[in-house]
């Protein structure tokens, strides 16, 4: 898993290795192992009205952005490369 920017601070980490134990572990239960790790992370990664990672973070998993796959249901396999990349609010 690859952390960029912001998210990379707050992990202290550009890159980390997790596992999710069990089978058909989503992106959502990835995240959740993410917080639960790295409590720090979880005022840059989710978004705290929505509790969602998505409004501040693209999510990418083998090159494609979650959206275009099952968004935060997105099953994962084993070597798969997650990217997370902060996103910027300005107003």
């Amino acid at each position: 898993m690859k952390f960029v920017g912001s998210l990379r601070n707050a992990i202290g980490k550009g890159r980390v290795k997790l596992t999710v134990n069990g089978a058909d572990k989503t992106i959502r239960d990835l995240i959740g192992v993410i917080v639960e790790g790295f409590p720090q992370a979880r005022r840059v990664l989710i978004d705290p009205e929505l509790e969602d990672p998505r409004p501040n973070a693209l999510i990418i998993v083998n090159g494609k952005e979650i959206s275009v796959l099952n968004g935060l249901e997105t099953i994962l396999k084993d070597e798969d490369e997650v990217v997370f990349v902060p996103v910027s609010h300005g107003g």
